[in-house]
């Protein structure tokens, strides 16, 4: 497949003449998707696990089934390993409450690198003030990297846990996340992986790289908005404290004790977006069916393209790790003298949809800086 027969995949791109370049925010959605999530509620539409009546049975069967897609689409050991969340952001934030608040004590430290994302360093932040832990960066070199020597001095034995991003939100960098799990490891901490901005990109495989837990979202993945993944190893899972109440994470209630059902349903809440794990079944299958190696050739040609074209504007600032290698397909640039929102009107009123920020955040600042 070309990219002019992928984009006739994507009825709302079909219908608007636009160049869509925010798919780091969230991605348009193939057709697959959307008629995967229409067929659920037109033909499975009841609550999975709550009923013994056939449509029930069946809704919990869909929604069942894409657990274990999504288990071996990231080629976990046990089903059990995959909770569905909201996104992301509720998946790590989940991690922190419920392992971090139980496991981190004063004066141990936790270490993040410089380019995470809000998600992975403000729910930290709040571990690290409420037991009286340290909160430390890995910071980066000119080329927009995490050099060795960073990883090392940084993870010690007094790390309990190390938050890395897969591959930057605002730098595209791909991170070296088996050196980083693997001097965890060696000092006896847990790694706490996001994979939002790489699942969509490269082969994410849990047992190779030994990671602890893993998050994503599945709307930059082509899947519907509100639905996300927390991976964790059965171990860490069955050991902590549901971190949300009710509905099917309950075994028993009693007057004054509850008991918790089994992973993984103690950190699933409440009634689940069913259509959504539906849609989510719907984009791997379509991601698997692409082929990551075909997703990774158009991505390189088109960053290929973009990076040599833009360079040639003295006018603009990019930041860009040089090694090719080392970097997917997000472009972050500065205009000089330029509004970033101005910029960002400009290319809309010529169909060409970017991201645009009036101001960067402290750790996007610093990364900028040094």
């Amino acid at each position: 497949m070309d990219i002019e027969e992928i984009r006739k995949d994507f009825p709302l791109l079909e219908k608007r003449n636009i160049a869509y370049l925010d798919n780091g925010a969230t991605t348009q959605k193939p057709i697959q998707v959307i008629e995967a999530v229409n067929n659920f509620y037109k033909n499975f539409n009841a609550n999975p696990h709550r009923g013994a009546y056939t449509l029930s049975v069946e809704a919990t069967e869909v929604y069942e089934n894409t657990r274990t897609k999504v288990a071996e689409f990231i080629n976990a050991r046990h089903r059990e390993e995959i909770i569905f969340t909201k996104n992301a952001s509720e998946s790590l934030n989940l991690i922190a409450y419920s392992y971090g608040m139980e496991n981190v004590k004063q004066g141990e430290e936790i270490v993040l690198s410089i380019m995470e994302h809000h998600s992975n360093l403000v729910p930290w932040q709040k571990v690290a003030k409420n037991t009286g832990a340290t909160l430390k960066y890995m910071y980066i070199n000119d080329n927009f990297e995490i050099p060795n020597e960073e990883i090392e001095s940084k993870i010690t034995p007094n790390t309990k846990i190390v938050g890395i991003t897969y591959v930057s939100n605002s730098l595209g960098t791909i991170n070296d996340a088996k050196r980083i799990i693997k001097q965890a490891h060696k000092n006896n901490a847990i790694v706490v992986l996001d994979c939002a901005q790489s699942i969509p990109h490269m082969k994410i495989d849990v047992q190779d790289l030994d990671a602890d837990f893993i998050v994503f979202s599945g709307h930059k993945m082509l899947a519907p908005l509100g639905i996300g993944v927390l991976y964790g190893k059965k171990e860490l899972l069955n050991n902590m404290t549901p971190f949300l109440m009710g509905g099917d994470m309950i075994e028993y209630v009693y007057e004054q004790d509850t008991t918790f059902a089994p992973l993984p349903n103690k950190f699933e809440a409440g009634t689940q977006n069913v259509g959504g794990v539906v849609g989510l079944g719907a984009a791997i299958d379509y991601i698997e069916k692409l082929g990551y190696d075909k997703i990774q050739k158009l991505e390189r040609e088109a960053v290929k393209y973009a990076r040599e074209e833009l360079s040639k504007l003295n006018y603009l600032t990019l930041y860009m790790t040089p090694n090719e290698e080392n970097h997917t397909s997000t472009i972050s640039f500065n205009i000089d003298g330029v509004h970033p929102h101005d910029i960002a009107s400009i290319l809309d009123s010529e169909g060409v949809c970017v991201r645009s920020r009036k101001s960067l955040h402290a750790t996007t600042y610093e990364i900028f800086r040094n």
